[in-house]
C-alpha cells in the first residue's frame, strides 16, 4: 500500500491568507489585531492536527513493512490505517466548510461562501424568534430595574445639570434651523386641519358635562355671584350717575336717589339670596338652562351647525395664525436665552429645570410604588419597541450578511472558530484509530 498524502502537509506552515487589499470592506470583516492572534493560534493548531496525520501515516508504513515478521504489529497497523481514514475524513469535513478541498469544486463544499445569504437569513430568523421576544426581553429588563437606575442617575446634581443643558442646547439648535414658514405649515396641517375635521358641538357638550359633574357649575355660579357683588359695590356711584343721566329732566333728585337705592339694594339682596340658598329658583333655572344647552349641542341640528360655524370663523380669523407665530417666536427666544445663560454660568445655582429633574429622580427613589411603576413603564416601552422592530432586525441581519464579500466572510468566520474545529481533526484521528483497533481485535477473536 502506498503512503497516503496529507492535504495540509505542504501548507501547514503557511498562514491563512491575510485580508484583501480592498479597504472598502465593512468593519465587521476587516482583520483586527485580535484576529491576527487568532490566525497564529489557528496555524499552530493546524500544524498539530497535520503532524498527527503524518505520524500515523509513518506508523502505518513501518507496521505494514514489518508485520510479516512481527504479527503483533497488525494491531498497530490497523490503528494507524483507521486513524488516517478518520483524520483525512475530518480534514475534508472541516475544510469543506470554508473552501473547496484542494481547490476541487466538489459539490456541497465551500459551505460558508456559497450559502452565505442563506446563513444570514437563518441567523436573522434565529435572533428574531429566540432573543427578540417579549418574554425574553421583559424578563431581562425586569431584573435590571432600569427605572430605578435612571432615577439614581438623575438624582445626582451633576447629571441633572448635564441633562438639562444638553436638552436646552439640543432644542435651541433644533428650533434655530427650523424655518418659521415650515413651522406655520406644520401647525396648519397638523393642528388647524385636525380642528377643522373635528365636530365642535359634541366636544363642547362633553366639556359642559364635565363642568356640570358633581355640581361644579354651581361653584362657577358662586364665583360669578361674588364677582357681581364686588362689581356692584365698586361701581355703585357709576350706577347712580347712570340712573340720573337716563331719568327725564322733570324727575326730582330725591326720586332718582330713591330709585338708585331700590336698584342697588334689590340686586344686592338677590345676589345674597341666591348665594345663600342652594335651592333658590334662580339656581334651578340655571341648571335647566345648562342641561337644555348641552342637549341642544348633542341633538339640535341648528345648534350643532351654529357651533360648527363659530369654530370655523375662529379658525379662519387672522388672529389664530398670528397667535401661533407669536407663540413660536416666544418659544425660540426663550430657548435661545436659556441656552446662552447655561453656557455663560458654568457654576451657577441649579435652575428650575435642573431642580425639577433632580427632584423627579428623588421622588422615584423615595416612593417604592412609583419606582415599580416606572420600571414597568420602561419594560413595556422597550418590549413594545422590540416587538415592533424584531422583523426589521431580522431583515437587517440578513441583508447585511448578504452584502458581505463571500471569501472575506468565510475567512473571518474561520478565524473565529477554526482553531476549535481543528480539534475535530485531532479527535477524528484518535477515535478512528481506536475504532480500527477494536474492529481488528474483534476480527482476530472471530477468526
Amino acid at each position: 500500500m502506498t503512503v497516503p498524502t496529507t492535504p495540509d502537509s505542504s501548507a501547514a506552515a503557511a498562514s491563512p491568507p491575510g485580508p484583501p487589499p480592498d479597504v472598502t470592506l465593512p468593519a465587521a470583516l476587516r482583520i483586527t489585531p485580535d484576529d491576527e492572534v487568532r490566525r497564529v493560534r489557528l496555524v499552530q493548531m493546524k500544524r498539530v492536527a497535520t503532524l498527527m496525520l503524518v505520524v500515523v501515516a509513518a506508523v502505518f508504513v513501518v507496521a505494514r513493512f514489518f508485520e510479516a515478521r512481527y504479527p503483533w504489529l497488525g494491531y498497530l497497523r490497523a490503528f494507524a490505517e483507521a486513524a488516517m481514514v478518520g483524520g483525512i475524513a475530518d480534514w475534508f469535513a472541516v475544510t469543506a466548510l470554508f473552501r473547496h478541498p484542494l481547490g476541487i469544486p466538489i459539490p456541497h463544499t465551500a459551505i460558508v461562501p456559497s450559502r452565505k445569504d442563506r446563513i444570514g437569513a437563518a441567523l436573522g430568523n434565529f435572533v428574531q424568534r429566540n432573543f427578540l421576544t417579549r418574554d425574553v426581553v421583559a424578563g431581562k429588563l425586569a431584573g435590571m430595574k432600569l427605572g430605578e437606575r435612571a432615577a439614581q442617575w438623575l438624582a445626582r446634581p451633576e447629571n441633572s445639570r448635564r441633562l438639562a443643558r444638553a436638552a436646552a442646547h439640543g432644542l435651541s439648535g433644533a428650533v434655530g434651523v427650523m424655518r418659521d414658514e415650515d413651522v406655520q405649515e406644520l401647525v396648519d396641517r397638523g393642528i388647524v386641519s385636525r380642528l377643522r375635521r373635528m365636530q365642535a358641538a359634541p366636544l363642547a357638550a362633553k366639556t359642559f358635562e364635565l363642568l356640570t359633574a358633581d355640581g361644579r357649575h354651581q361653584a362657577l355660579l358662586d364665583d360669578a355671584l361674588r364677582l357681581a357683588a364686588r362689581f356692584l359695590d365698586e361701581n355703585e356711584a357709576m350706577i347712580r350717575e347712570r340712573i340720573k343721566q337716563e331719568s327725564p329732566w322733570w324727575v326730582p333728585g330725591a326720586v332718582e336717589n330713591r330709585l338708585g337705592d331700590k336698584i342697588v339694594n334689590g340686586v344686592e339682596s338677590t345676589l345674597v339670596a341666591v348665594a345663600a340658598d342652594p335651592d333658590h329658583p334662580l339656581r334651578r333655572r340655571y341648571d335647566e338652562a345648562v342641561d337644555r344647552f348641552v342637549t341642544n349641542l348633542r341633538e339640535n341640528p341648528a345648534t350643532m351647525a351654529r357651533a360648527e360655524q363659530i369654530k370655523l370663523d375662529l379658525l379662519d380669523h387672522p388672529g389664530v395664525a398670528e397667535f401661533s407665530r407669536e407663540v413660536w417666536s416666544d418659544v425660540k427666544s426663550r430657548l435661545a436665552t436659556y441656552a446662552e445663560k447655561l453656557a455663560e454660568e458654568t457654576e451657577a445655582e441649579p435652575d428650575q429645570l435642573e431642580r425639577w429633574l433632580a427632584g423627579l429622580g428623588h421622588k422615584v427613589l423615595e416612593d417604592p410604588a412609583l419606582a415599580e411603576k416606572v420600571n414597568g413603564w420602561v419594560v413595556e416601552l422597550v418590549t413594545y419597541s422590540v416587538e415592533q422592530a424584531r422583523e426589521e432586525v431580522a431583515t437587517l441581519i440578513a441583508t447585511t450578511v448578504a452584502a458581505w464579500d463571500a471569501d472575506a466572510t468565510s475567512r473571518k468566520i474561520e478565524l473565529q472558530i477554526g482553531r476549535d474545529l481543528q480539534f475535530i481533526r485531532i479527535n477524528g484521528t484518535l477515535v478512528g484509530g481506536l475504532v480500527g483497533l477494536l474492529l481488528y481485535g474483534v476480527g482476530k477473536l472471530l477468526a
